[in-house]
């Protein structure tokens, strides 16, 4: 197969109707996190992904991978003009899955059993070093898939960067548990191992700033966890392992100084029980929303009652918090639910 796209899909990723459609769902987005969105209609999201297409051609020919998943999305492109539900077409970076940013480190990481695993790091804590990020497997691969979505000259899909995550996620990942240990009995070698991370982080998010359009860029998962442009994402599933003491002097600085990178700040994606660091999550300035699901879901009233009015709800619902449970909690102010199946009238 040619890594050229089709002319018949590249018409249909540049039709002006289905963009403008695209556009008028950022223009809400917009509003609901400026507080202004008056809409009779609870904001949903139900974009369209990739899973679909073959991911082991991200890994050998990237270029196929950007094209295959473009006709994909081409031929699903009409799901797009839903005006009930905001249902954007989107390319996703899942290089490695949330294993990305160990690759880069120098770890070895590998596929098993359905899901990525990676080897911790066999180094001291507190000598950690900033990687050669132009010279991984993961960083060239990921810039081959841009240079090729970019190639595509296609302006409806969205494209979605791999997990960098955040400074605590990786440092357990290169670490294991010894991290946590250390950020007790050694602070200081843990906070340089921090930093480091954190600053990589950083600038692999302004490298992909400055390669891909600021419209058509999202964090990761967009078809779920879709923010306007200008807003950025971070992993804060790990935090449920620390106190509130060690996140607001150790990991809260570095989480608010990485989602400041972006012009509008950005989301924390939660998935456990991190109840007690919601008043931390209250004073970051950086942090717009936040993403719940699974057990972290069952948490909304706390969250909808503790955070910020200006700090937007994204929620996956389950058996325990369904949608009619969500809107008696929230009254559909700051939610946005994910599914096409929750889109309802207030």
């Amino acid at each position: 197969m040619k890594n050229e796209l089709s002319s018949s899909a590249k018409k249909v990723l540049n039709d002006p109707e289905l963009i403008a459609i695209c556009d008028d769902w950022f223009k809400r987005l917009n509003l609901l996190f400026g507080g202004k969105d008056d809409s009779k209609t609870v904001f949903a999201i139900a974009g369209i992904d990739c899973y679909m297409v073959d991911k082991t051609f991200m890994y050998s020919e990237p270029e196929r991978y950007v094209i295959q998943c473009s006709e994909y999305l081409a031929e699903n492109a009409g799901k797009a003009g839903n005006t009930d539900v905001f249902v954007p077409l989107c390319i996703h970076n899942d290089l490695f899955g949330v294993h990305f940013i160990d690759s880069i480190f120098g770890c070895n990481v590998y596929y098993e059993h359905g899901q990525w695993y990676n080897d911790p790091l066999q180094i001291k804590i507190g000598t950690l070093k900033p990687p050669d990020i132009d010279n991984s497997e993961a960083w060239q691969l990921t810039v081959r898939m841009i240079d090729a979505f970019l190639s595509a000259d296609v302006k409806l899909p969205i494209y979605g960067l791999p997990t960098i995550a955040s400074a605590l996620v990786v440092a357990v990942n290169l670490f294991g548990e010894n991290i946590l240990a250390a950020m007790l009995d050694e602070a200081e070698a843990a906070k340089h191992d921090l930093k480091i991370i954190n600053d990589t982080l950083k600038e692999l998010h302004i490298r992909l700033m400055n390669l891909i359009p600021q419209n058509q860029l999202q964090p990761v998962i967009p078809s779920q966890r879709i923010q306007p442009p200008g807003f950025g994402q971070l992993c804060g599933c790990t935090s449920q392992l620390i106190s509130p003491e060690c996140y607001i002097e150790m990991i809260m600085p570095l989480d608010d100084e990485l989602l400041g990178i972006y012009p509008h700040g950005g989301m924390m994606h939660l998935c456990g029980k991190h109840d007690h660091h919601i008043p931390a999550f209250k004073t970051m300035p950086n942090l717009r929303s936040v993403q719940l699901n699974d057990r972290a879901a069952e948490s909304l009233k706390n969250y909808y009652e503790g955070l910020r009015p200006d700090q937007i709800i994204y929620l996956n619902t389950d058996k325990n918090i369904t949608p009619q449970k969500a809107l008696e909690i929230t009254n559909g102010k700051r939610l946005v639910l994910i599914g096409d199946h929750m889109v309802m009238k207030m």
